[in-house]
């Protein structure tokens, strides 16, 4: 479990590619004070297990599914991930919930200065929009950030220039792609309904049934 609070800004190494399949060795210092073989680290907002480290870098193993639905196929020699460990149980929770499991990605429209903060208009397919609300929290990349407004075709958010310095998000231009995680509640709220709504269907109650028996 992450919080969307970056802790580092890391630099891909080296990528290893297989058929379908990639090793990536990123750089990184503060991520490295306190590592263990298996231990998730979330990268660009991807949760990754740790399959080695030496006193510069780590390793992950990366699966063809999570290639194929993030960002991280894109990615080459000296690319520059925004880092996070696992939360620490003891730590503030300074962001929302995040998992580290991509929902998909999104483009990004434009950025345009607002004083001393940057917009962003990201665009993303409707099976995303639809549980991402104005107010509410999104991960780009694994940076938590508040969802500024949203329509049928994408949402924005407001990057402040802290985060901007300590993220990889302001680097970015328009086209390129970001991953998206949502709000895992929203989710679980629609599996709930979906689930009830099922189970109402299957029943074999129904008013004639209940006129039949004296109800």
């Amino acid at each position: 479990m992450f919080t969307g609070i970056i802790e580092e800004v890391g630099t891909i190494r080296s990528i290893k590619k297989g058929a379908k399949s990639a090793v990536i060795t990123v750089e990184a210092q503060k991520i490295l004070e306190d590592i263990h073989l298996g231990d998730s680290i979330c990268t660009n907002g991807v949760c990754l297990t740790v399959v080695s480290f030496d006193q510069s870098s780590y390793s992950v193993d990366v699966m063809h599914e999570t290639l194929r639905r993030t960002n991280l196929g894109d990615l080459q020699g000296g690319s520059r991930v925004n880092l996070e460990r696992a939360m620490a149980a003891d730590g503030r929770f300074g962001g929302h919930i995040v998992a580290g499991h991509i929902d998909g990605t999104g483009t990004i429209i434009s950025m345009t200065r607002d004083d001393n903060a940057i917009w962003i208009v990201i665009s993303a397919e409707k099976e995303i929009l639809k549980y991402i609300v104005s107010k509410g929290s999104i991960t780009i990349d694994g940076i938590s950030l508040t969802v500024a407004d949203v329509d049928s075709s994408g949402f924005s958010v407001s990057v402040i220039p802290h985060t901007g310095a300590n993220t990889t998000l302001l680097s970015k231009k328009p086209g390129d792609t970001v991953n998206l995680e949502t709000d895992m509640i929203g989710k679980y709220v629609e599996k709930l309904l979906h689930f009830q709504a099922e189970e109402k269907k299957e029943s074999k109650i129904t008013m004639e049934f209940l006129a039949e028996h004296g109800f």
